[in-house]
């Protein structure tokens, strides 16, 4: 008992202090921390800093009610786009075809209705089905086949392409027969005021749009699935997370969406032409998604610095414009903002390592 007595009094003596492991955080380290935790920052403050300088340099004319909506109507397609690529690179992987997918898609579209009579709403019902269908052909490939989805949407890239130019003979569908026997193909062509800004249904379409899916992709299981794969797919797998499912389900949902963005472009175009399978949407959707913060190694990223990252290129587009600057002045400035925004993704991604 006096030996217990004599042991207790060395423990009631002894140092009761706790090991302290905080570790002492820089200004650059906290702003890194920040910027790891909100991705949408960095696009969002160059956003801002852009409006500001092409504000100051211009004028009061930049920020007129018409210039800011005009910017917003030219990138509602591609940021309709960069919501389905977002996607697919939040899984570490990339689609090449859902430029040519929209292409085909509307031409689809406009046959049914134009060229077949069939009622509008069955014409885009098929233009949307051929959307998900070539989305799904590329998630099978990609999670069953495991083939790169770099060589697969490549792949898939050219037949699709091929297959708009076979079946449509390089036809152009004409505003004016769309008007007249498919109005409902121009709905999203609509406007309306607020204020003295002018909106079309367009552009609304696309903010929804990447509301929904960064609601979807922050507040759903199935989001925290998409980041999971991405982040680390075989450690996703030995979770119990279904990573096929998950890879099927996110290409198969952005042909769908590139169908969508069929739908929107031909109310901003007017007419369909299967020669739009040249542009480079693609890249264009890509440009905006990487300048956005979403990180080419997958699983990071917010879809809502996509929608930043469309409206920083149309804002450097428009305030060169309106400066009338060289068009290459464009693309210069387009290159230095994706190589910045992946420089400055690698700092970021030290955070974790």
């Amino acid at each position: 008992m006096t030996q217990a007595q004599e042991f207790e009094k060395v423990l009631s003596a002894s140092d009761t202090s706790v090991a302290a492991f905080d570790e002492h955080k820089s200004a650059v380290r906290r702003v890194q921390h920040f910027l790891h935790s909100t991705p949408a920052a960095v696009p969002l403050i160059v956003l801002v800093l852009s409006i500001i300088i092409f504000g100051i340099t211009i004028g009061g004319r930049f920020f007129s009610s018409y210039t800011l909506t005009l910017i917003l109507q030219q990138i509602a397609i591609v940021g309709i786009l960069g919501a389905a690529q977002t996607l697919v690179i939040l899984t570490a992987g990339i689609d090449l075809s859902i430029g040519v997918i929209m292409v085909i898609s509307a031409v689809i579209m406009g046959n049914c209705a134009v060229s077949y009579g069939l009622p509008s709403v069955v014409a885009v019902a098929l233009g949307l089905a051929t959307g998900a269908a070539c989305g799904l052909l590329n998630g099978l490939l990609v999670a069953y086949m495991k083939l790169p989805p770099f060589i697969v949407t490549l792949g898939t890239w050219n037949i699709v392409m091929a297959t708009n130019f076979i079946y449509s003979a390089n036809e152009t569908i004409r505003d004016t027969d769309v008007d007249t026997q498919a109005p409902l193909l121009h709905l999203f062509a609509l406007s309306f005021k607020v204020g003295t800004a002018v909106l079309t249904l367009g552009v609304i379409a696309m903010v929804a749009l990447v509301m929904l899916l960064w609601y979807v992709l922050n507040h759903t299981a199935w989001g925290r699935h998409v980041y999971a794969v991405g982040d680390d797919q075989e450690a996703a797998k030995l979770s119990g997370i279904q990573t096929k499912k998950v890879l099927v389900t996110v290409y198969t949902l952005a042909g769908l969406i590139a169908a969508f963005a069929a739908w929107v472009s031909i109310g901003r175009n007017g007419s369909i032409s299967p020669s739009a399978a040249v542009t480079d949407y693609n890249l264009q959707a890509i440009t905006a998604t990487v300048i956005g913060g979403i990180s080419l190694f997958g699983g990071r990223g917010s879809i809502l610095g996509t929608l930043f990252g469309a409206m920083i290129v149309g804002v450097v587009s428009m305030g060169l414009n309106m400066l009338g600057a060289d068009p290459q002045w464009k693309v210069l400035l387009t290159g230095v903002l994706i190589i910045g925004a992946v420089a400055v993704d690698q700092w970021i991604r030290k955070v974790s390592a």
